[in-house]
């Protein structure tokens, strides 16, 4: 290599330093802190580390040994937080139901008989079972599946196997099933109306074009927020769908199309229809003009010559932007919230309240690990028939 072609190749790479530099802090390493938490569990270690190593003889079917029983007492007499004993005691009273008295009356017990042995059986008759001693000591890894098996409904029994959790327990899934669902609703709407409309900006030129985009874009450069409350407003009972459809006497009473799935699949379908149009207007402005005109003088029917020429051809933009529509809607928070009911929330919903509402970041990163894989695995079959050609072809 010669001094001229490493010079340029150190240039080149000069050039692409800020891209990676910015995938890396606002791709890379969110991503990457994301999958840590939802695989991390430090809260009961960081409560009893010296736990692990004294049950490493121990059966877990028996009752617990004297050194599992003072390396549990040494351990909450250890413990100056009370932020992480509390933390540790939420965590365990999930996995085993009872633990927070159980903890409460032991914890009181050790600190009241500070520097003496400590009976917990005479504490409390539960410490000679093992389901208590096996909750912790299975959670004193540092790293667990348990947050990812839960954001899709599964768990693991006493035995280590993975199981289905229980329906009073679960309902992970069922929100999935529904943001999927509401996904493909508004996919199917924003193709029903955005085909059409590609087609007429593609038939026509000027300031017709220009004015038809701007009518899509001028929308899409307003806040998502500011869209939701317009469509709050107009979706009312007193509103202006209601009010046009009630003065023109196409209903006698005004729609319910607030707090429920309508108002939803409204508003989600008007905010995502750019990117249905802008894909498909993009592969129909690249056809030759000529080709309706020359299916019609072969004396095929319009719509004949549609579906057999148009339609296929315009084919690798529809799916496009299907797959733009469909990312995009899975991940909606503020329509839902705003314009939904409690029955129209989305997973990005479900996110939100535990991330917020009961602080469990590893449950949120989860959910979140999960909604990216399947929009990894859609973008991947799209990707896969798309280098083969299989589309609009």
């Amino acid at each position: 290599m010669t001094k001229g072609d490493a010079r340029g190749h150190w240039r080149s790479a000069a050039m692409l330093a800020p891209l990676i530099l910015f995938s890396a802090l606002f791709f890379l390493w969110p991503l990457a802190s994301v999958m840590t938490v939802a695989v991390s569990d430090p809260v009961i270690l960081r409560a009893f580390p010296g736990l692990g190593a004294a049950s490493e003889d121990w059966s877990r079917n028996g009752p617990p040994t004297p050194a599992m029983q003072r390396a549990l007492v040494d351990d909450i007499r250890s413990i100056d937080d009370a932020q992480v004993l509390g933390a540790a005691v939420r965590r365990l009273n999930a996995a085993h139901a009872g633990f927070r008295s159980l903890m409460g009356r032991t914890a009181a017990a050790v600190r009241s008989q500070d520097g003496t042995d400590v009976d917990l059986f005479a504490v409390d008759a539960r410490w000679r079972e093992p389901e208590p001693w096996r909750a912790i000591i299975d959670g004193l890894s540092p790293y667990t599946d348990e947050f990812l098996l839960a954001a899709i409904d599964y768990g693991r029994d006493e035995n280590g196997a993975i199981t289905r959790l229980p329906p009073d327990k679960s309902g992970n899934r069922y929100v999935f099933a529904r943001t999927i669902w509401i996904a493909l609703q508004v996919t199917a709407a924003t193709i029903a109306i955005g085909l059409p409309y590609a087609l007429l900006m593609a038939s026509v030129t000027g300031w017709t074009r220009h004015a038809l985009m701007a009518a899509l874009l001028v929308p899409m450069w307003t806040s998502v927020l500011v869209r939701t409350a317009a469509w709050f407003i107009m979706l009312q009972d007193q509103g202006l769908i209601n009010e046009v459809l009630v003065g023109t006497g196409l209903t006698r009473d005004p729609l319910t199309l607030l707090f429920n799935r309508a108002g939803v699949l409204i508003s989600m379908t008007h905010q995502t229809l750019p990117y249905m149009v802008l894909p498909i207007f993009s592969v129909l402005v690249s056809l030759p003009k000529s080709l309706m005109p020359a299916a019609a003088s072969l004396g095929a029917h319009p719509l004949r010559a549609f579906w057999r020429i148009l339609l296929p051809l315009s084919l690798r933009g529809i799916v496009s932007g299907a797959l733009l529509v469909f990312m995009t809607s899975i991940g909606f928070y503020i329509v839902p919230a705003l314009v939904g009911g409690p029955r129209d929330q989305l997973i990005s919903s479900l996110i939100a309240h535990y991330a917020t509402g009961t602080a469990n970041w590893q449950m949120a990163s989860a959910l979140g690990l999960v909604l990216l894989g399947m929009t990894g695995c859609l973008y991947a079959v799209y990707s896969r028939f798309a280098g083969s050609g299989q589309i609009g072809r």
